[in-house]
């Protein structure tokens, strides 16, 4: 599925979404509180730096195992230094610096593809739960 962000009210859209989702695959409370929070953290980036972008769901295979993929594309002004933008603490905005940083801890694995203007992918995931 695929949620477009251009104002604040679509990240409760897309949290929504990637919670309906994570519960139908037999995710924990725990696990949804988690993916929602990281979706919330990504697409706010989008709303805050980019404006406008896109949210994917999907559960897709990523190293062998299924899992819930969430990619968050803008074609905003891009990230200049993504080591630094996974730092706690480092933003270029008004934030506190803990979006991208915290949606890694959240998630399985969260990966970056950015450049100055190129816009940003950032695609995490979760593994789906075995039996699921």
């Amino acid at each position: 599925m695929v949620i477009a962000v251009k104002v604040s009210n679509d990240i409760v859209t897309a949290r929504q979404a990637g919670r309906e989702l994570a519960a139908k695959l037999g995710f924990s409370l725990t696990d949804i509180t988690m993916i929602s929070t990281a979706i919330s953290e990504v697409a706010r980036n989008i709303t805050s730096y980019a404006g406008t972008g896109e949210i994917r769901i999907v559960v897709a295979d990523r190293d062998g195992r299924r899992a819930l993929v969430i990619q968050a594309q803008d074609s905003g002004p891009g990230i200049p230094d993504i080591t630094r933008a996974l730092e706690d603490g480092y933003s270029t905005g008004r934030g506190l610096g803990l979006g991208l940083p915290g949606a890694k801890r959240l998630m399985d694995r969260l990966d970056i593809d950015s450049a100055p203007g190129q816009g940003t992918l950032v695609e995490m995931w979760k593994w789906v739960p075995s039996g699921a």
